[in-house]
This record gives C-alpha cells, structure tokens and sequence, in this order.
C-alpha cells in the first residue's frame, strides 16, 4: 500500500463527503446516529469477538493494565457508546445558528453564523470507543471525519467502522463522512497531520508522545491537551466525610484516565484528621501513597515525593499528597505543576470556593465535586471529542460547538456604503 496516496484519497472522499453533511439536515442526521446505534446493538456480539483479538493480542505485547482497561469493549461499555448516539441525537443542532443580529445605523444587521469546521482528523491509541463519540459529534456538528486508532485496536475499530458505514448508508449520508483509517504503519499519521488541502483540524486522544509528536509536526491546527496532572485540595473549611469521598474516587474510580487525580492537597489545619482515614482507604485499593515531609509523618506508609512526583501522570495506583498551610499554598502549587486539565476544592467556605474558582487557571475547575466528572458525557455534551488545556477556540470536553465556528452574517435591503 501506498500511504502517501491512500490517506489523500481518504482526504478527497473526506472533503466531497464533508460538504454533503455540512447542508444536511437535522433529521437526516439524527436519522444516521440512531441507525448506527442499532448496528451497534445488533453487531454487539461481533464487536465483543473483534475486540478479544485485541485483548489477547495486547496482553501477547505486554501491554500494562491500564492500557488493557482502556482497550476493552466491556457490554457496559458497548451499551455507553448506543446511549451516547441516542445523547448526541437528542442535543440540539448547533450548525446554522444565528446569534448577536445587530442593526448597524447603515441599516444593515449584523450577526454571527455557527457552521462545521470542515475535515476533521483524530487520531487516537487504545480506547475503541472513542470511534463511535468523535463519529457522533462531527457527524451532528456537520463535519466529515477521519479517523486513525491504535494499532492494538485494530480488530475493535474496523468492527465498529462497518457498524457506522451501515448506519450511515441506512440513513442516506454518504459512508465517506466517517473513514477509519485501515493500515496500521505509523507513516499514515504524519500524512494525515499535513494533509493541509483537505484536513481542517486535528484532533489527537493518547499519551503525551504521541500528542507532542502531533503537536510538533502538524502543519494543521491541532485541539488539545498533553496530560491529566489533576488536583483535588482539601481546605481547612472541608466537610471531612465529602473529602475523604471524593478524594477516594477522583483517585481510584479507574486510573487510567486523564481527568483521575494526581495530586492530593491538604490543608494543615485537617491534615491529621483526613490523611489517616484516607491512608486505610488508599492501602484497601492498593495505592502506592508518595508524600512531602509531612504526610509521611502522619502517613508511616507513605515514601517520600521526589520533585519528579509533582509532575508527572501516573495513570496507575500512585498518589502524591503535599500538606499545605492554606489554600494560597495550594494554589501557587497547582499553578507551578498543573497541566491546565482538572482541579477541585472540597470547602465549607464560599469565598474560598468563589476564589479558587476565579484564580485557578484550568480548563475544568470544581467545588466540592470529584475530577472524574470532567468529562462530555457528565457534562451533558452526549460525549467528547477530546479535552482541550488550549486557550483559543475549544477548552475543556470539546463537544458539538466545540467543531464548529462562527462566520458574520451580514442581512441588508438594498443597502450600499456611502
């Protein structure tokens, strides 16, 4: 196979399917997520079957646990992915909006139009179902899409590929709207990522190498964020029993994932009545606790943090806890060692919340509630497309009006420039 010539021909059917959606109606593309569903229904044993060739096949590379976990395609899983067709065919359909119409005094108005962005590309390792969510949203958000998965999901992707390529042809829209790239050679990402004529955005899912890579050697523009170093910070004003409950499922609720806590911080003044509780908690689930100075002489069983500890993305079992004096010290921690994705303050104390709030500098940041919720899913968004830590344009889950823009519209009678 010639890759240079396949992924320009998945960019040329990409582009003439793209403009078919972006004119599609509503209906017609609600019709084509509910026909996908229903294959997905139906085909859930065969999806089951593809996705054990991965499993066996990862655990043959040695592919460690929390990759495992993210590859497989469990039934609650499978039944996440139909609901959240159903989720996303529920949401109202940003394209075509107008908002802010404005008459000028030349008697003109003035407004702005919310249309697709395009080609979008999305590359992304291990989680399958990330498959069907980015196909959902560029599909409602009116954008054609091309998608290129790990190469231990392989089995997974082209299973629910043929799912979406039915659905789509059920329902009338042409099946090039959503392209699953085939081969598994790497050379295939380089093309995609500069394939500048018929790609509009890239969308990267997966570790912090392949996103740097991304990030470095696209010549397209590229939504998204390089890792999950999140904070949860226990303020002296906590309730004891929400923290020691939110502290617990931030971490352990699945680690694997990039809005799970990495960071604990804890105010000194409730240190010794949170850490101990939280330590037999931690010690039941088999979390390796790294601390400062002080947790570990109120934690025996925790070693001490290196400066390395703050800064990394464990996505395993692995937990730094840092006591700090107040919530200024938590803040100036955050800011330091923050990848910008999810932060948390458990606090009785409203002005305190409101502060946090105001001067934590992340895409997500949340009062008296787990890191796990950030998320598009929880967020009422049917699902994601990603998160973004970027500033301009899309931050946080990147939803439908995340793949979308604003164009002017301009809505005269006859009116000429004097």
């Amino acid at each position: 196979m010639n890759i240079t010539e396949y992924m320009t021909k998945l960019g040329q059917q990409a582009k003439v399917a793209g403009r078919e959606v972006s004119r599609a109606e509503s209906g017609l593309k609600n019709k084509a997520l509910l026909k996908i569903a229903e294959q997905l229904a139906e085909q859930s044993q065969f999806l089951a079957e593809e996705n054990a060739k991965d499993l066996l096949a990862g655990k043959e590379k040695g592919l460690d646990a929390a990759l495992l976990d993210r590859l497989e395609l469990t039934p609650s899983r499978i039944q996440a992915m139909i609901d959240g067709l159903h989720q996303v065919a529920a949401l109202p359909d940003p394209v075509g909006a107008i908002t802010d119409l404005k008459y000028r005094p030349s008697g003109i108005q003035v407004g702005q139009m919310r249309v697709p962005l395009g080609v979008i590309g999305i590359i992304y390792e291990s989680r399958p179902n990330v498959t069907v969510d980015a196909a959902a949203l560029c599909l409602k958000s009116g954008n054609a899409c091309i998608l290129r998965g790990g190469s231990e999901s392989i089995h997974s992707n082209q299973a629910i590929a043929k799912c979406i390529a039915k659905g789509l042809a059920l329902a009338g829209l042409p099946e090039h709207a959503v392209q699953v790239v085939e081969t598994t050679d790497r050379a295939a990402v380089g093309q995609l990522i500069t394939l500048n004529d018929y790609v509009d955005v890239i969308v990267p899912r997966g570790g912090k190498s392949l996103i740097e890579r991304i990030s470095k050697e696209a010549t397209i523009a590229v939504i998204k964020h390089l890792d999950g170093i999140c904070h949860v910070y226990i303020d002296a004003a906590a309730d004891k029993e929400k923290a020691i409950a939110i502290a617990v499922n931030a971490k352990t609720h699945r680690y694997g994932v990039c809005n799970a806590m990495e960071t604990l911080l804890v105010a000194e003044a409730v240190a010794t009545q949170v850490l101990p509780e939280l330590a037999k908690r931690y010690a039941a689930k088999g979390v390796e606790l790294r601390g400062c100075l002080k947790t570990c002489s109120i934690v025996p069983a925790a070693v001490r943090a290196t400066a390395e500890d703050w800064a990394t993305e464990y996505l395993a079992p692995v937990l730094s806890i840092k006591v700090v004096a107040d919530i200024d010290e938590a803040m100036q921690h955050i800011n330091e060692f923050s990848s910008g994705h999810t932060e948390s303050i458990i606090t009785e104390n409203y002005s305190l919340a409101r502060r946090f709030l105001r001067e934590v500098d992340s895409s997500s940041v949340m009062v008296n509630a787990s890191t796990r919720f950030a998320d598009g899913f929880e967020y009422g968004l049917g699902a994601e497309i990603g998160i973004s830590t970027d500033k301009l344009h899309a931050r946080g889950p990147v939803g439908l009006e995340g793949l979308t823009s604003l164009k002017y519209v301009v809505l005269g009678d006859g009116e000429i420039r004097q």
